[in-house]
């Protein structure tokens, strides 16, 4: 697989119910490395841009709503297949169809009210990275870990 960086955000169900460490740890045992992390607040111009491509679609303001109603933790992960791997350990993104030992799975019950996002693809995650991250807000690291993953 290719080195690859992606974008995710624990939205603002994940910081109020305290499940933040955990989430980040499911992250970091697979493997992945984490490059960048930041708690935020959201502001209404960032979400619409954020999710433009659901602009048109009946739940955006809803979407948007949500994502902007407390902090949310953004970062940048790392790994062989990132983009992949991080949708995986995530599940499906409808709550009823997120499979057990998935983070949406074990954390998620209402597609609404969504604890992650992750990129979809290459170009969604430099996208959402350039949003979201100064390229000085990321960090060059080398995992002593590799050869062990």
């Amino acid at each position: 697989m290719a080195l690859e960086r992606t974008f995710s955000m624990l939205k603002p169900g994940v910081v109020q119910r305290r499940l933040v460490g955990e989430i980040l740890a499911r992250i970091e045992r697979k493997g992945l490395r984490i490059v960048a992390l930041k708690m935020m607040n959201i502001d209404r111009a960032l979400a619409e841009t954020h999710y433009a491509e659901h602009r048109e679609k009946a739940f955006f303001d809803e979407l948007v709503d949500f994502i902007i109603s407390g902090p949310v933790v953004a970062m940048v992960v790392e790994g062989d297949g990132a983009i992949g791997v991080l949708r995986k350990l995530c599940g499906a993104t409808k709550a009823e169809e997120a499979l057990p030992g998935t983070i949406r799975g074990d954390y998620a019950e209402h597609t609404g009210l969504n604890i992650i996002h992750a990129s979809d693809s290459v170009d969604s995650a430099l996208r959402e990275i350039g949003l979201f991250f100064q390229l000085a807000e990321i960090f060059e690291w080398e995992d002593g870990n590799d050869s062990w993953i």
